[in-house]
């Protein structure tokens, strides 16, 4: 692209045109990355708008550096450029410390894989000057699962009657997803309610950020279904609960609390509570049998989605009691 040419497209997609272009080939100092500089890459260019936020439980969060929004100049399409950062971290499943890491490469196999299934965000990776795996992502324009969930303002069980089995069943086509990841021999390495876009022209519920991986050779893929099973008690639940919420309900909920054992909150995040039942006592104990297996208690845990979906089947029927 000639240098009139590009300017002439920058100015076409930036409010304010900077006076001068800078031209970014090689991204391994994304900190230094910054709003209205233009990335070359793979002889394409893109207009970068800022850096993406990590949004939680509402809030807006914390800058993603290493995530840039930009715009594709050659037809003006929205794209998330994720740039090359590593990073690692420990979790503790029961007595397992599992090692978690960020792995670009994962992710460009991942989006290789799955480049066809509507189920996944879809990109391609290309290499900067530098060598730098960049991943160019389509956006999805939608809400999150976790702030899809925010809409819905009525008790827990008219929700349960009349919300969940629509919600359930795009959740569990969500679920059998993750089972042809695995299949083609990747996992997703961070499942949460924040990471499934629920598309807004579609309806389409479509998993987003697959550059986590971890280290668990006893259970490859055991992160992923303790994943699953923490968004399902999301889901199921309407959010998820703790002792600060119970004790807030005061003595009916401190009642409640005196009844819990460790085998009623869950094993992927141990101040959860996980039987519902004892919650609400017109949940269903078919899918209260589900989420237990979840739980320090479990004597037998998932292995894989087919089994929890095989579960999940059985259960919907009492949705409809």
């Amino acid at each position: 692209m000639l240098e009139k040419e590009l300017r002439d497209r920058v100015e076409q997609y930036s409010r304010y045109p900077p006076r001068q272009i800078r031209l970014i080939r090689d991204t391994s100092q994304f900190m230094e990355i910054n709003a209205d500089d233009v990335l070359e890459l793979d002889g394409k260019y893109y207009l970068v708008r800022g850096d993406e936020f990590e949004p939680r439980f509402g809030l807006e969060g914390d800058p993603k550096f290493w995530v840039k929004k930009a715009i594709d100049l050659s037809d003006g399409s929205s794209k998330i450029i994720k740039l090359v950062f590593h990073e690692s971290c420990y979790m503790g499943i029961g007595e397992f410390r599992i090692r978690c890491y960020r792995s670009p490469e994962k992710e460009a196999r991942v989006l290789d894989k799955m480049r066809d299934d509507p189920s996944f965000m879809h990109g391609t990776t290309v290499m900067d000057d530098a060598g730098n795996a960049v991943r160019i992502v389509d956006r999805i324009r939608g809400p999150s699962l976790y702030t899809f969930m925010q809409s819905f303002k009525m008790d827990h069980e008219t929700y349960f009657r009349e919300h969940l089995p629509g919600l359930l069943r795009s959740l569990m086509e969500c679920m059998e997803a993750i089972g042809r990841l695995h299949e083609a021999g990747e996992v997703h390495g961070d499942i949460r309610t924040d990471h499934v876009i629920i598309e807004r022209d579609t309806q389409a519920y479509r998993w987003i950020d697959f550059d986590f991986a971890y280290e668990w050779t006893e259970n490859p893929l055991g992160i992923d279904i303790l994943g699953l099973g923490n968004v399902l008690l999301f889901v199921l639940g309407k959010g998820f609960y703790d002792d600060y919420d119970l004790r807030a309900c005061g003595k009916e909920g401190l009642d409640v609390l005196s009844t819990l054992t460790e085998s009623d909150y869950s094993l992927y995040s141990r101040q959860r509570i996980a039987n519902l039942k004892k919650l609400f006592s017109y949940f269903s104990e078919c899918f209260n049998q589900v989420l237990l297996r979840f739980t320090p208690g479990a004597e037998v845990f998932y292995e894989n989605t087919e089994e929890l979906l095989d579960d999940l089947s059985a259960c919907e029927p009492s949705l409809s009691g």
